[in-house]
């Protein structure tokens, strides 16, 4: 019998966002599960005034899912407007404001963003890793003049997205932190799951760090997919090789199982060395071109969609 895939993305900010522009070309059976770390700018303030879930990455992924009717884009537009000025609301996304005065009035955030999902015509559904704002702690090499392998611990998504050392591990705060419902039963009923692309140890590692989901994610039926970046990101992943990436998460989670590891056959330097890879993982490698094209290190969507209907359709899935 042929049905959509059901498929859920991981991550948060703009590597979600493009993975999510593609996917909605791909089936409308999609669930994104976004990180709620970030702790800068708008969303961070709306954290520590409000004690809410930080927002910008929900709001990011909704406006990526955003139907494409003039009424969708007309809201999603505004959904991203940003006010201007130096007064109190300055640097706050219209969205963002939206999500944490629904999650306020209806007591949920599930359903303030079930909310704003209708609004702008969504076809599947936006959800956070977990109902609780976290924090990201990272250990990290080379801070301490002198010192180049002493560990400094560098706590919060801004602070070990910037930092000049080099991260070996992240962890969450608070420790064991529990899951969105919602999200670990999309993760048990997928046909596929999508890490990255995006930040790899503040949007992409966290949600293996969630116990419940993590636990989901290991125990599923569903097909792993690993979505490399196109390039390193200055600070988090500074001097990443295509095959690093593969590295860290099975240093954080040893025991999942990865089917398809996807990469942009331009950033390739060594081919067999990321096939190698990707098998110590459990999968195989499928080079594509993806790249935007413009010089800088984005996906084009519609580029990153067909790699994924490449994906889908050549693996047999449920």
């Amino acid at each position: 019998m042929n049905r959509n895939p059901k498929v859920v993305a991981l991550g948060g900010g703009h590597g979600l966002a493009a993975s999510l522009q593609a996917l909605r070309r791909v089936t409308p059976e999609l669930t994104a599960v976004v990180t709620v770390a970030d702790d800068g700018g708008s969303s961070g303030r709306l954290r520590d005034e409000l004690d809410a879930l930080p927002p910008g990455d929900l709001r990011m992924a909704l406006a990526a899912m955003a139907g494409d009717d003039d009424w969708a884009q007309t809201w999603s537009r505004l959904l991203q407007h940003r006010f201007g000025g130096t007064g109190p609301l300055a640097g706050h996304a219209v969205g963002n404001l939206l999500l944490a005065g629904l999650a306020q009035s209806t007591g949920d955030p599930v359903v303030a963003l079930d909310l704003v999902a209708r609004m702008l015509g969504v076809t599947g559904r936006v959800l956070p890793m977990s109902p609780v704002p976290l924090e990201i702690c990272a250990e990290v090499i080379g801070l301490v003049p002198g010192a180049p392998s002493e560990i400094t611990e560098v706590v919060g998504q801004v602070a070990v997205a910037t930092t000049p050392g080099l991260v070996a591990a992240v962890h969450l705060r608070p420790p064991n932190p529990p899951a969105c419902k919602e999200a670990v039963r999309a993760v048990e009923e997928a046909d596929w799951v999508v890490f990255g692309p995006g930040s790899w140890f503040t949007s992409v590692l966290p949600h293996l760090l969630v116990p419940d989901l993590s636990d989901a994610l290991h125990r599923t039926t569903a097909r792993r997919v690993v979505a490399l970046n196109l390039a390193p990101q200055a600070g988090e992943t500074e001097g990443f090789t295509p095959e690093s990436y593969l590295d860290v998460l099975a240093a954080h989670a040893p025991e999942l199982q990865i089917d398809v590891v996807l990469a942009d056959e331009s950033m390739v330097v060594d081919r067999r060395g990321l096939m190698a890879a990707a098998q110590s993982v459990g999968g195989r490698l499928v080079l594509s071109s993806m790249a935007l094209g413009d010089g800088t290190p984005r996906h084009d969507p519609q580029r990153l969609a067909r790699a994924y209907e490449e994906v889908f359709g050549g693996v047999a899935w449920r």
